[in-house]
C-alpha cells in the first residue's frame, strides 16, 4: 500500500470512529482511538492524554467539556467484553492527543493533520460572529488571517532554507499543487481567469480562501513542530500538507477548490470601501514574497 493510500485509510478510519451523541455532537472513544494510533497497552496512552489535558487547559478550555470521563466495553479473551474507564473525546481532544502523539508514527502524523483540519472548521463554524458576516465580509477576514499567516510561514520556510524569493515562489507552488490536484499559481491563475496584475488570493470565496489558510496553518505547524529543515524536504511538507487538506474535502464531499466559482467582485476593490468592525484590516501592500 503506497503513502497516499496509507494517509486515505487513517482519515477514513478517523472518521468511521467518529460517534454522535444524542444532542449532536461528534466524540471519539480512547480506548478505540489508542488502538488506531498503534498503542499496544491503554497504560501506553495514558500519559499522552495527561499532556493533552495540561495542553487543553493552558489554552483556557475545560478539560470537562473536551475529556469525558466514561466506561467502554472492551474486548478480552475469548470474545468476552469488560466494562473499563475511558473518555469521550471531542475533536478538539483528540487533536491535542495526536498534538502530543509520536509523529514518527505515520498514522500520528495523519492524525494531526486531519484533527487540525476538521478542529479549524468547527472554530469557524461555531463562530456567530463569523457565520453572521455577510460573504464579502468573510473573504475580508479570512483574506486578513491568511496575509499574516502567510507571514508566519515565510518564517518557518526560512528557517527551513527556503531564502529566496524564487525559492519562495518554488515552495508556494508546492501547496498549491498539492491542494489543486497539481496545478501550480500560474496554472490557478489562468483557470480563473484572471488579469496579469490580479493575484490569485483576491479573488476566491471565502470557502476557497479557508481552504488555503488550513494549508498555510497546517504547513507552518509541521515545519515548526517537525523541524524540518532544506528546502526540498519543505517543499515536499508543503505539497503533503497541501494534498491531505484536499483530501479531507473530498472525504467530506466538498467541492475540489479548483472547481469553486470566482467572485465576480476582487477583493483590492473590497478592501478600499470595507467599514466592518468585525474585519480586521491590515496592510495591504504584498510582500515580494506573499502568495499570488
Amino acid at each position: 500500500m503506497n503513502s497516499e493510500n496509507i494517509e486515505k485509510k487513517h482519515h477514513l478510519t478517523f472518521e468511521e470512529m467518529k460517534q454522535t451523541d444524542p444532542d449532536g455532537s461528534e466524540f471519539w472513544m480512547a480506548r478505540r482511538l489508542s488502538r488506531v494510533l498503534e498503542y499496544a497497552e491503554f497504560r501506553n496512552f495514558q500519559p499522552v492524554i495527561e499532556k493533552a489535558k495540561k495542553a487543553c487547559v493552558n489554552s483556557g478550555q475545560n478539560v470537562k467539556d473536551h475529556f469525558v470521563e466514561m466506561h467502554e466495553m472492551v474486548r478480552i479473551g475469548s470474545g468476552a467484553e469488560r466494562k473499563m474507564d475511558s473518555y469521550a473525546l471531542s475533536r478538539y481532544a483528540c487533536y491535542l492527543i495526536v498534538q502530543n502523539g509520536d509523529p514518527s508514527k505515520p498514522v500520528i502524523a495523519n492524525g494531526q493533520t486531519y484533527f487540525a483540519i476538521q478542529t479549524r472548521r468547527q472554530e469557524l463554524a461555531d463562530d456567530e460572529a463569523f457565520q453572521r458576516l455577510k460573504e464579502e465580509e468573510k473573504r475580508l477576514f479570512l483574506r486578513s488571517e491568511m496575509r499574516e499567516h502567510n507571514k508566519q510561514l515565510m518564517e518557518a520556510a526560512q528557517q527551513a532554507g527556503v531564502v529566496s524569493g524564487m525559492d519562495f515562489a518554488v515552495f508556494q507552488n508546492h501547496g498549491y499543487r498539492g491542494l489543486y490536484g497539481g496545478l501550480d499559481a500560474k496554472a490557478i491563475h489562468k483557470r480563473k481567469q484572471l488579469k496579469k496584475n490580479q493575484k490569485i488570493l483576491d479573488n476566491m470565496g471565502s470557502t476557497e480562501l479557508a481552504a488555503n489558510l488550513f494549508r498555510a496553518t497546517q504547513t507552518d505547524e509541521k515545519i515548526r513542530r517537525e523541524e524540518i529543515r532544506g528546502k526540498n524536504n519543505a517543499n515536499r511538507t508543503h505539497l503533503e500538507v497541501g494534498s491531505k487538506v484536499r483530501q479531507t474535502i473530498e472525504e467530506l464531499g466538498g467541492t475540489m477548490p479548483e472547481n469553486l466559482p470566482t467572485p465576480d467582485k476582487n477583493l483590492k476593490k473590497l478592501e478600499k470601501k470595507a467599514k466592518s468592525p468585525n474585519t480586521k484590516m491590515v496592510n495591504s501592500g504584498h510582500s515580494a514574497k506573499e502568495e499570488r
